[in-house]
């Protein structure tokens, strides 16, 4: 269905990871709100390319642009390409991220840096550079990073990816101080997720006690993360915030019982 034009004027977002899972639902979310978008990717290009050009045609300016998030000159490039193509950036969601299962034992310092690269120091130079580019402007921008709300209670056999994910909430309170320091009118927070896009081959046992453990007793969706990117990114008078989306899962210590 073709939504109603978007000014020319219609403030800019860029997200990470935007082709697949989450990512595309922010995309689409933000679109829907009449945002012009960037798509980033990295191995899933011609998906992303495919995202933008499908955005495009039903009213809302998009396109797609290709990065290693591992490679420190990727963020200027990407804040360059941004201006270049809609001349300023007002949000920058940094969905992409990486998490590989595997054994502590078999965990190796390739693994470690892998993860430390993507989830930890890409999101740092994204903000640093999308933050200076914000600051930069009369305006100012929002910035969400996308974090784990079990970094608090980790489970088993993902050792190398949560000290990467455990840097997120550090991150977005070390860059919501700078950048306000520079333009009062930049912000930067953060969502927490809890089990909103479980892994497909996730035996049905353990499907079930992720669900068991939220408080809400249900699997959350995607555009439950796309509509909190949208409120952090809209309300001006947030910022520094580690927003979980987890249905309850942090706080709840399980086992309660109406008759006990």
């Amino acid at each position: 269905m073709n939504r109603p034009p978007i000014a020319e004027d219609a403030p800019v977002a860029v997200v990470t990871g935007g082709a697949k899972r989450v990512g595309l639902a922010i995309v689409e979310h933000l679109a829907g709100r009449g945002y012009r978008v960037v798509v980033h990717s990295n191995s899933s290009r011609d998906e992303a390319q495919a995202v933008a050009q499908r955005l495009a045609a039903a009213g809302s300016p998009a396109v797609a642009v290709a990065a290693d998030l591992r490679d420190p000159a990727s963020a200027p490039r990407m804040v360059a390409e941004t201006l270049g193509a809609f001349g300023r950036v007002d949000a920058l969601v940094n969905s992409a991220a990486i998490w590989r299962r595997k054994r502590l034992e078999e965990v190796t310092v390739d693994d470690l840096r892998e993860h430390w690269e993507i989830n930890a120091q890409a999101m740092f130079l994204a903000c640093q550079h999308f933050g200076l580019a914000m600051a930069a402007q009369p305006s100012g921008g929002a910035i969400v990073n996308l974090g784990d709300w079990a970094i608090e209670r980790p489970y088993m056999d993902f050792a190398a990816y949560f000290p990467s994910k455990g840097a997120v909430p550090t991150l977005t309170r070390l860059f919501a101080v700078e950048l306000a320091s520079r333009n009062p009118r930049v912000r930067v927070n953060a969502i927490l997720p809890g089990p909103v896009l479980l892994p497909p081959d996730l035996p049905a046992a353990e499907r079930q006690q992720a669900i068991d453990a939220t408080l809400v007793k249900r699997e959350g969706h995607p555009r439950n993360i796309a509509e909190a990117a949208a409120f952090l990114i809209e309300n001006d008078f947030i910022t520094g915030v580690c927003l979980p989306v987890d249905g309850g899962r942090s706080i709840f210590a399980g086992g309660f019982s109406r008759d006990g």
